[in-house]
């Protein structure tokens, strides 16, 4: 059986795990796709501003 050195070593090497293991998954989730998105979208607006500054020479 574990003593109690052991055991709260095993409880803080889960709770770091799982702590890394979920903020992995919302990195992945949430935060990568809302940075890739509001980056395309800002090219978008780049071109089309760009674009209407061309035509309007």
């Amino acid at each position: 059986m574990l003593d109690f050195s052991q055991f709260s070593g095993f409880v803080l090497f889960m709770f770091i795990f799982t702590t890394g293991f979920w903020l992995l998954i919302f990195l992945l989730t949430f935060v990568v796709p809302y940075w890739l998105g509001g980056t395309i979208w800002e090219n978008f607006k780049l071109k089309r501003e760009a674009k209407k500054a061309a035509e309007g020479k």
